[in-house]
């Protein structure tokens, strides 16, 4: 008589089904923590190297005088749709010497009849000159809520840094263009009240 088939052998490949899938999952977790450690190390990397545009912060003027070299900076201004802004600087491009600190202003006005709510973003063009670019003071990042028809200045201050002059890469450069853009905020951060303004919210006690 011919024995019959046992099941023996599928155990052992159940078995390795099994432990491929718990390599795959563990895998996957590992590929999404890495995706979401990336974001932040991303934009450190960005700030502190200037790459993709990004701009630095700085929370002084420079040490040194001036130098005799000048560059143009080009201010630009766009609005993401359904945003309604308008948004523009007051001049679109000045000639500025290196390392000295300079202040201009863009002009925003709600033309909605509500209150609506944007932010800022921005980079500077070309990307590499973004380790160069100095800013002191910035609305960019802050939530800016606007009355119906109001009108604001809101003023940039910055200044390029003169380790430019030494860059040999830059020899050349005699313009960096400024962009920021506004985006709508849906859901506006709401404002803490003051310690003697009474809750309206609560109503009545």
């Amino acid at each position: 008589m011919t024995p019959e088939p046992t099941n023996c052998s599928k155990t052992p490949r159940l078995g390795r089904d099994t432990v491929v899938a718990s390599i795959c999952g563990l895998v996957v977790a590992l590929m999404v923590g890495a995706s979401y450690a990336a974001v932040p190390f991303y934009n450190w990397f960005c700030r502190a190297t200037g790459f993709n545009g990004t701009t630095q912060v700085a929370t002084s003027s420079p040490d040194s005088a001036p130098l005799q070299r000048k560059i143009a900076v080009r201010f630009d201004s766009n609005v993401s749709g359904g945003l309604p802004w308008k948004f523009e600087p007051e001049v679109t491009e000045i000639e500025v010497p290196i390392g000295k600190v300079i202040t201009v202003f863009y002009t925003v006005t709600n033309q909605a009849a509500r209150t609506t709510t944007g932010i800022a973003a921005y980079n500077v063009a070309p990307l590499t000159v973004g380790a160069y670019f100095q800013k002191i003071n910035c609305f960019c990042f802050t939530e800016q809520t606007m009355a119906a028809g109001e009108k604001r200045e809101m003023p940039v201050v910055f200044y390029v840094d003169p380790a430019l002059a030494a860059d040999a890469e830059n020899n050349g450069l005699n313009t960096i263009t400024l962009s920021y853009t506004f985006y709508p905020v849906q859901n506006p951060t709401p404002k803490p009240l003051a310690s003697t303004e009474p809750d309206k919210r609560k109503g009545s006690l």
